[in-house]
């Protein structure tokens, strides 16, 4: 439940919870729960409630072994903020998260509504980046929820970008990522929505990371747009090894 990742915006992922429930449209085609049913009929002691939301109290601390700094994606196969997780729970991971403060930690939510009830509880040191998802324009209010939390870096996840955000208002907004739907039935992403998301960025100084193009075979198709990759980070100080 903590290992390297092939997402290519982080160097690995952290799970203390795992599970989730759909809340939009993003969520149709979920790869985390696709991939809970696979390890479910492997046998995976860590899926034997299923995609269900489960705490691991035991993996809570597994960060801290880990002494060579890395950026951390938090929650992979669930969501931090979903209804079914005790605030002391979300807590004592955030208790991790501050103790370890040579990794970078990216959390990434769609429940962004109990994110902005919760973070005035948190202890936000700057090792912590906070995100949402933003798949179309009917979700643009969980940017506002974010802004409203003291992340030292917040960031959007317009993954799988599902329309056109042609009206993205990037105040406080460090970083965008954006990438196609991927899977066996993947819905197609136009170049016109993301070209459009990349130039709100450059002309609001937001940094942008184009993460892939996706598709039924996502790695045909790779993550070359209008001829680059951007691979734009925010512009932040690196934690310090512990």
């Amino acid at each position: 439940m903590a290992s390297s990742s092939h997402i290519e915006w982080t160097e690995a992922t952290w799970n203390p919870v795992t599970g989730c429930t759909k809340v939009s449209e993003g969520c149709r085609n979920c790869y985390a729960l696709a991939m809970a049913r696979r390890l479910e009929a492997m046998g995976n002691p860590r899926y034997l409630n299923g995609f269900n939301v489960t705490l691991h109290h035991d993996l809570i601390e597994v960060p801290l072994k880990w002494k060579k700094p890395r950026k951390i994606f938090v929650n992979s196969m669930s969501d931090m903020f979903h209804k079914d997780v005790p605030d002391e729970f979300i807590k004592s991971v955030f208790k991790t998260m501050n103790e370890a403060s040579w990794h970078t930690f990216q959390i990434l939510t769609k429940r962004s509504s109990r994110l902005s009830e919760l973070a005035p509880q948190l202890n936000w040191t700057d090792n912590i980046w906070q995100g949402v998802s933003v798949e179309n324009d009917k979700v643009l209010d969980r940017i506002d929820h974010l802004r409203q939390t003291p992340a030292a870096v917040k960031f959007l996840s317009c993954e799988p970008l599902l329309g056109p955000i042609d009206n993205l208002n990037l105040q406080g907004i460090d970083w965008v990522i954006v990438g196609g739907e991927s899977g066996p039935k993947a819905r197609p992403m136009e170049e016109a929505w993301a070209l459009s998301i990349r130039d709100q960025c450059v002309e609001q100084e937001t940094a942008f990371f184009f993460k892939q193009w996706g598709g039924v075979q996502k790695h045909r198709h790779g993550r070359i747009l209008d001829g680059q990759t951007y691979d734009e980070y925010p512009d932040v100080k690196q934690p310090v090894s512990n």
